[in-house]
């Protein structure tokens, strides 16, 4: 189904609500340790397409492999492959009657068996690995937007998972936050060796950080493209929509 160095296998991945059909259709691979962008225009289906692949949504047709395992949501194979998930939700989906250190504290708890001490001792290291070194008292509320994206991502990597997964990270973030935010997504690919999925319609973070992207496009309700964003945009044979997509700024700005 998959070859060794494949995460994920999307085959002939059909999206929808009733009868409304999101995307058909969908086949791409992601591979081990690969940073992989969900790009498209606003409504295509890219937020939709990240929660078939947590298993918050079931596919109309098609199946999804992780590695060479089938993945179909609420069976015990979908729960254990789930537990190498590390998400960071657009919001950051912090809980504001916690602290930092409650927040990211709460998966350790709940999925280990490490003491208290241990369990700080992890915290303190996942909030220093995103820059909140010393914020572990702090509650949400008393964050910056960027700090709270940070903090959702400290959380995310609590258990040190195999796969990340980022809904639109950038979104509602200052330029200068943003590039932070794509070059700490860069680091934690170097350090945990995991496989980073992400989705976006922001370009400067598609050319800083995808090492292929998939485009989704709203009218046709399938996937366009499959490649590095650099080279779909110098490929003349790229469709013009693509192009037009990826042109719409300067390239890295």
């Amino acid at each position: 189904m998959s070859s060794q160095t494949t995460a994920i296998t999307v085959e002939h991945l059909t999206m929808a609500y009733g009868d409304f059909t999101v995307m058909r259709d969908l086949n791409f691979t992601i591979q081990n340790s690969e940073i992989k962008v969900i790009m498209g225009g606003s409504g295509c289906g890219k937020s939709t397409l990240l929660k078939h692949l947590i298993g918050l949504e079931v596919a109309e047709q098609g199946a999804i492999y992780y590695s060479d395992q089938h993945f179909v949501p609420g069976t015990a194979t979908a729960e254990r492959i789930q537990q190498s998930f590390g998400v960071s939700f657009q919001s950051g989906a912090l809980w504001s009657s916690m602290t930092l250190e409650e927040n990211v504290a709460l998966p350790l708890e709940q999925y280990t068996g490490l003491g208290r001490g241990e369990i700080r001792e992890l915290v303190d290291f996942k909030l220093a690995l995103v820059g909140l070194a010393g914020f572990g008292h702090r509650y949400p509320s008393e964050l910056s937007g960027g700090m709270q994206k940070r903090a959702g991502l400290a959380r995310a990597i609590a258990l040190d998972p195999a796969i990340l997964f980022f809904d639109e990270p950038s979104a509602g973030l200052d330029p200068l936050s943003s590039r932070r935010l794509d070059d700490l997504i860069l680091q934690l690919r170097e350090i945990l060796g995991a496989t980073v999925v992400v989705v976006t319609h922001e370009l400067p973070s598609i050319f800083a950080i995808a090492d292929s992207a998939i485009f989704l496009d709203v009218e046709s309700k399938t996937a366009l493209c499959d490649g590095n964003p650099n080279d779909l945009l110098d490929d003349q044979a790229t469709d013009p929509k693509v192009r037009r997509f990826l042109s719409r700024g300067e390239r890295g700005a």
